[in-house]
């Protein structure tokens, strides 16, 4: 379904030139001189490749329609991670870079919100925050208060996050998944 270009929102799945687009940000700029244009920041869903492009507010866009469906993540090898669809338990794939970031982050069992375009999967959207354990953590400094600054930590799954200093190794940690950052320590 074509749109305008100033209807383009973050998260959106868009067609540019060929291509299979998620939208992640978006800024409508008005210069002084000339007519306002939309500045947009997408990530390609195929090689995960960002791109910044320029639109009018006038351009129009290929909407792409996405479907949701509930999966449970299953097993990861070299570089596939597997999925089971929840309702037809049928089986799919999708590689390490159509994942991003947000692979380091699928724990075994994980029920994930999997998105697929005319029955293809591109991506899967986890959960806002998993508990995590740390493993690693450095010796509080002398004089540090806990309002004031974090120390390196290890998790579990090998990512270094920031974490207050009275976290301590063992200690499980509630993790925002988005941008991989401390919440709050998990209640046992």
């Amino acid at each position: 379904m074509k749109i305008q270009a100033n209807s383009i929102r973050p998260g959106m799945i868009i067609e540019h030139h060929g291509k299979h687009w998620s939208v992640l940000k978006i800024e409508l700029l008005q210069p002084g001189k000339g007519s306002a244009f939309i500045q947009v920041e997408m990530r390609d869903l195929a090689s995960g490749n960002k791109s910044n492009e320029r639109w009018r507010t006038n351009d129009t866009a290929e909407k792409l329609e996405v479907r949701e469906h509930e999966c449970q993540f299953l097993y990861q090898d070299e570089t596939m991670y597997t999925f089971m669809e929840s309702e037809t338990f049928e089986q799919f794939t999708l590689d390490k870079e159509s994942l991003g970031d947000k692979a380091a982050f699928l724990q075994d069992g994980m029920i994930v919100a999997a998105a697929f375009i005319e029955g293809t999967p591109v991506s899967v959207k986890l959960p806002p925050s998993i508990v995590m354990k740390v493993v690693e953590a450095d010796a509080v400094v002398k004089g540090q208060t806990a309002s004031s600054s974090y120390k390196p930590g290890i998790l579990e799954n090998g990512l270094k996050i920031m974490i207050p200093p009275f976290i301590e190794a063992g200690t499980r940690v509630v993790v925002n998944t988005d941008d991989g950052s401390y919440v709050e320590r998990a209640k046992n």
